[in-house]
């Protein structure tokens, strides 16, 4: 085994999505967001669960938006598909609650190092950015 880096070696799809959902399970976010698959018996794990808790001193503050996400068959080295599923008034966010690529660096420039729980973070931080603090939000509890 000469010559192999440990830094080079690539983790099958299958495995990191169990990684992902141990963590998941174990509330490895830090209470404000959390994933999971949608359904116990989708043994590809494609079709997730998300929700993020809106940030203090925000116009989401409070709120609990719930997400679905889907890991194609080229995650993780494509980005997986984010959608909101509560509604929420926020840049980069299509009519539809679509998480647009282009409107969030995190699957824009998505990178095989992150996951689920990045994009969870990243979404939440740009609640806090100070072009979506103050936008008011949708009644809450409503959906796409």
């Amino acid at each position: 085994m000469a010559g192999l880096n440990v830094n080079q070696c690539i983790v099958p799809r299958n495995f990191r999505l169990l990684e992902e959902l141990e963590d998941g399970q174990k509330g490895g976010g830090d209470g404000t967001i959390s994933w999971g698959l949608e359904s116990d018996d989708d043994m590809s794990m494609t079709r997730w669960n998300g929700m993020i808790i809106g940030p203090p001193r925000s116009s989401y503050e409070g709120r609990i938006y719930s997400l679905k996400i889907e890991c194609g068959s080229k995650y993780p080295d494509e980005p997986p598909n984010v959608k909101f599923v509560t509604r929420i008034n926020m840049s980069g966010i299509s009519g539809t609650g679509q998480v647009e690529k282009k409107g969030h660096a995190v699957l824009g420039r998505w990178q095989r190092v992150y996951t689920i729980k990045t994009v969870l973070i990243e979404l939440k931080r740009a609640m806090q950015n100070k072009d979506n603090v103050k936008l008011s939000q949708p009644p809450e509890g409503a959906t796409y």
